[in-house]
């Protein structure tokens, strides 16, 4: 009987130690999953400012051209002030989905307003064939492109580690443990393709990015 009684508690700590092990490897997994979306939320935030940085001068330089319209000068200074209002944590992905909400319609509004203003800069063809103008064309397109394949980097870690969360057994411990959902950028029509910035004058819209 001792024997039998010795077993079976060989048997029981056996398969604590598995759940033990396994329970560690999982919770270890969430938090590379978790360190991975703040990561790829900080390439995003980078991207965001970079863009933010350059309006400055596109503004400058696209209001020395005679005549330019004022009220497009106005709405992405404005647009531009509105992403600033709203303060989130770079290095870290954001929880609260309404505060994401608010960034993402920033943001998304800032994607306009560029795109309103180089279709108003086309009117201008002496603006357009200054070298300072095209050099900031050139590095807009160029963060635009990164901000679209940025944006959907962040989304598929968010969703592999919102996934994860909400499988067994992470589902039992997850929310304890401070592993909560954390949002990702909704898809508009055309995010799935870069901005399709014209920079060869030709009349195309930039879309908004993923």
């Amino acid at each position: 009987m001792a024997k039998v009684a010795l077993g079976c508690f060989g048997v029981l700590v056996i398969v604590l130690v598995v759940l033990l092990i396994g329970g560690c490897n999982a919770y270890n997994g969430l938090v590379r999953l978790s360190q991975d979306v703040d990561s790829k939320w900080a390439d995003v935030e980078a991207d965001y400012q970079r863009r933010a940085d350059l309006i400055p001068n596109f503004v400058n330089t696209v209001a020395g051209a005679a005549n330019f319209e004022k009220s497009t000068l106005t709405e992405i200074t404005n647009a531009r002030a509105s992403v600033g209002q709203v303060k989130l944590d770079p290095s870290k992905a954001p929880t609260d989905p309404r505060q994401f909400a608010q960034f993402q319609a920033a943001q998304d509004q800032m994607t306009g307003a560029l795109s309103r203003l180089l279709v108003v800069s086309e009117r201008y063809p002496t603006l357009q064939a200054t070298r300072s103008f095209q050099d900031l064309e050139a590095e807009l397109e160029g963060t635009e492109n990164r901000i679209v394949v940025s944006r959907r980097n962040f989304n598929d870690s968010t969703q592999a580690y919102d996934t994860a969360i909400k499988s067994f057994p992470a589902v039992l411990y997850a929310a304890a443990a401070g592993f909560t959902y954390k949002p990702y950028f909704e898809s508009t029509p055309g995010s799935e393709k870069a901005p399709a910035v014209n920079f060869n004058f030709g009349g195309a819209t930039p879309a908004p990015a993923q």
